[in-house]
C-alpha cells in the first residue's frame, strides 16, 4: 500500500492498486450523498483544499514508465479544481428528478477517467429529489483506495451538524462478558472451537479455489453475462428504517448484518420466482407457486477489509473475500430467511477465510503478476453472482464542508456480477443500494422493491413472534 506520510513527488504504485488498472478489473467506487439544503460549489471548493487536496493520492496522476511500459507511479501534479468538481447547469423543473439522477449517474459508468490527471470527480447536482434538496456524486477510481480507505477519508472530511468541531461517531462493537464456565470446561469449548475454526478455515479456502477452477453458481436469470464489468452499470437505492431492522435483531436474538443479509435472501428469492415464472410463460403453462428450480446453487461475494488496527499505512487495497452460499428458496414464515443467515454467518465467523484469501491473492499477485492476479479475482467474481457488503455508518447527523447529509449510498462497479448490493446505515436509517447490469436485470427497481417489501414482511412475522411470547 501507498505509504502517505512518505509520498515524496513520485512513488510506485503497488501491486494491488495496479491490479485494479487491469483490462479485466477497472473497478471504480461511486458514492451518492443527498444533502437537506442546496449545495454552494464555491463552499465545497474551498474546503476540498483544506481537505480532500492534502492526500497526496488525491493530488496525483499516474505515469507509465515508456521503457518498460508496465511500471506505473503516483505523480504529483496540479489539480485544477474545475476539472474535477463538476457542476452542470440543471433545470430546476426538471418533470422527473429522481430519473434524472439515476440517469445521470449511470452515464458516468460509460467512460473512463482521464488518465492524465487524479483519478477521482465530485458531481453537484442542485436538484430537488423525494429524498434531499441536493445531491453530490463521488467518483473514485479504486486504485486510490479500498473502500474503509475512501470511507475514512470522506467521514473525516465531515463533522456533526450538533458540533461542528467533532468528528461522527460510530457503533462500538461490544466485547464479550467474562466466562462463567468452569476452567475445565472452558478449555474443551475452547479447543471445540479450534478445532472447528481450523475445519472450516480449510473447507472455506478449498471452496474458494474450487471456485476459481471449476465450481460455478448455477446459471439463473440474474447470472451475469460474460464480460458484463464492460457494460453499463445502473444504480438504484431504497432508504429504510434501521428501527425495523433493529426490532428485527432483538426479535430472533441476531445481528443487523444478519437481518440484512436475510433480508437479501428472501427478495432474490421473491424476484427469482418472478422472473423463472415469467420464463415459463414464455415456454408454456406455468408450473405452480414456486418456480425456483431445486438445489439451485447461489453464492455471494463479500469483501472484507484487511486493513490491520494501530498501522502506520492506513491506506490501500488490503481486501480478503469471503463466500456466502445464499438460501434461495420460497418459505412459508419469513423469519426462516434470518434464521438461516444466522446459521450460515455464526459459522463464517469460526472461519479464518478472509485471512486465507487475502494473502493467497496477494501471493498469486506478486509471485505470477498483475496478470495472474486479475484473473484469479475474475473468474472467481465471474464463477458467483452477487457481491455484497454492510457497512455502518455515523450514529449522529453529521455534514460535509457545511452541507448537512441526508443520506449516504457507497457502491462499486467494474467487476463481473450483474448485481451488486450495498447496505449503509446512517443514523436511524439505511440506504440499501444495487448496482445492476441493466442487460441482466432490466427492471432494477422490482428489485428494490422486492428488498423492501421483504423487510416488512420479516418485520411482521417478528411483531407477531414478539406479541405470542408475552
Amino acid at each position: 500500500m501507498a505509504n502517505v506520510d512518505a509520498f515524496t513527488n513520485e512513488e510506485a504504485l503497488n501491486p494491488a492498486a495496479q491490479l485494479f488498472h487491469a483490462q479485466r478489473l477497472n473497478c471504480y467506487i461511486v458514492t451518492i450523498v443527498g444533502f437537506k439544503t442546496k449545495i454552494n460549489p464555491n463552499v465545497i471548493k474551498a474546503g476540498l483544499e483544506h481537505t480532500l487536496l492534502k492526500h497526496p493520492l488525491f493530488c496525483s496522476k499516474i505515469k507509465v514508465d515508456e521503457k518498460e511500459g508496465r511500471n506505473m507511479k503516483w505523480t504529483r501534479t496540479t489539480v485544477k479544481l474545475e476539472n474535477h468538481v463538476i457542476v452542470p447547469n440543471l433545470d430546476p423543473d426538471i418533470k422527473n428528478p429522481d430519473q434524472f439522477v439515476e440517469d445521470y449517474v449511470s452515464n458516468l459508468t460509460k467512460n473512463a477517467m482521464d488518465m492524465s490527471q487524479p483519478l477521482w470527480e465530485l458531481h453537484l447536482l442542485n436538484i430537488k429529489t423525494s429524498d434531499a434538496e441536493a445531491v453530490g456524486v463521488f467518483r473514485v477510481h479504486h486504485s486510490i483506495g479500498d473502500g474503509a480507505s475512501l470511507t475514512s477519508l470522506l467521514l473525516a472530511c465531515t463533522r456533526k451538524t450538533s458540533d461542528l468541531e467533532a468528528l461522527p461517531t460510530f457503533p462500538i462493537k461490544k466485547r464479550a462478558g467474562p466466562s462463567t464456565y468452569s476452567s475445565k470446561l472452558w478449555l474443551l469449548l475452547s479447543f471445540w472451537s479450534i478445532l472447528r475454526l481450523i475445519c472450516n478455515t480449510f473447507v472455506d479456502f478449498m471452496l474458494f479455489v474450487a471456485t476459481f477452477f471449476f465450481l460455478k453458481d448455477t446459471q439463473s436469470p440474474i447470472k451475469g453475462a460474460p464480460r458484463c464489468d464492460l457494460t453499463t452499470k445502473r444504480f438504484v437505492y431504497q432508504i429504510v428504517s434501521l428501527d425495523d431492522i433493529r426490532l428485527v435483531k432483538n426479535v430472533t436474538n441476531t445481528t443487523v448484518n444478519d437481518v440484512v443479509l436475510g433480508v437479501t435472501q428472501a427478495s432474490l428469492s421473491r424476484y427469482l420466482d418472478r422472473r423463472y415464472a415469467e420464463d415459463e410463460k414464455d415456454g408454456g403453462a406455468r408450473k405452480n407457486n414456486n418456480n425456483i428450480p431445486e438445489s439451485i446453487r447461489l453464492r455471494a461475494i463479500a469483501m472484507a477489509e484487511m486493513m490491520k488496527k494501530g498501522s502506520k499505512d492506513k491506506w490501500g487495497n488490503e481486501i480478503g473475500f469471503v463466500i456466502v452460499p445464499l438460501t434461495i428458496a420460497l418459505h412459508g414464515d419469513p423469519l426462516d430467511y434470518i434464521e438461516r443467515a444466522k446459521a450460515k454467518m455464526e459459522r463464517k465467523k469460526l472461519s479464518l477465510e478472509a485471512r486465507c484469501t487475502f494473502p493467497f491473492s496477494n501471493y498469486v499477485l506478486k509471485t505470477f503478476g498483475v496478470k495472474a492476479a486479475a484473473a484469479l479475482t475474475h473468474t472467481v467474481f465471474t464463477n458467483t453472482t452477487v457481491a455484497f457488503s454492510n457497512v455502518v455508518g455515523p450514529l449522529e447527523e453529521i455534514s460535509f464542508i457545511g452541507h448537512p447529509i441526508a443520506f449516504l449510498a457507497p457502491t462499486i462497479y467494474g467487476f463481473p456480477h450483474a448485481i451488486t448490493i450495498h447496505c449503509q446505515s446512517y443514523v436511524n436509517k439505511m440506504t440499501i443500494i444495487l448496482a445492476v447490469d441493466p442487460n441482466v436485470v432490466p427492471h432494477p427497481h422490482q428489485l428494490i422493491d422486492d428488498i423492501e417489501e421483504s423487510l416488512q414482511l420479516i418485520k411482521d412475522a417478528a411483531l407477531k413472534r414478539r406479541s405470542s411470547k408475552i
